[in-house]
């Protein structure tokens, strides 16, 4: 039994649920989800409450259980609040801003990088810091892994764009021998 599958799910007064077949729409003052519920899987609504359950017993439903209702949780939760990542750009000369609705970033190369706005998701750049935001946890976490593929930080000096308090490992350089 999947403990946290078996949890209800509440619903607040600003959204609303939709399920037909075997998909599920979230719609909330932040954007509509949608999302398709495999069919191993029930969910249903009951007075202000989303339940999971499994409807048949394979292999991967209990698997499936928790995976779903987490899912639908972050549904719910995103429409209503929205999620978001930051990341911390560190080096000199390295820098961040917005064109248009584009994300431009000047990151050490002979070239500036930019990358464009995904629907749903927004991005917000203060200093060093880049805020992408948005009501799809997935999406706003991979539009983040992308912004740092651009420039993942380097052991030695610890330059290039990081995760919001990630902590980078860093190496010693060589050192010069001695004159003897």
């Amino acid at each position: 039994m999947s403990r946290i599958g078996k949890k209800p799910i509440e619903i607040p007064q600003e959204v609303e649920v939709e399920i037909q077949d075997n998909e599920i729409t979230v719609k909330g003052p932040k954007g509509e989800l949608k999302r398709e519920v495999p069919s191993e899987l029930l969910v249903s609504q009951q007075d202000k409450q989303i339940i999971v359950s499994i409807k048949r017993e394979t292999k991967n439903s209990k698997s499936l259980w928790g995976l779903f209702r987490t899912l639908i949780f972050n549904m719910v939760e995103g429409v209503v609040k929205g999620h978001e990542k930051k990341l911390e750009i560190q080096g000199v000369g390295y820098k961040a801003g917005i064109e248009g609705e584009n994300l431009v970033l000047t990151v050490g190369y002979s070239h500036t990088v930019k990358i464009k706005k995904p629907d749903d998701i927004s991005f917000a750049v203060e200093k060093n810091i880049i805020t992408v935001s948005g009501p799809d946890k997935q999406k706003v976490g991979q539009v983040a892994a992308e912004i740092r593929r651009v420039r993942k930080p380097e052991p030695y000096k610890g330059k290039g764009i990081r995760y919001f308090g990630e902590e980078v490992r860093r190496k010693v350089g060589k050192k010069a021998v001695g004159a003897e």
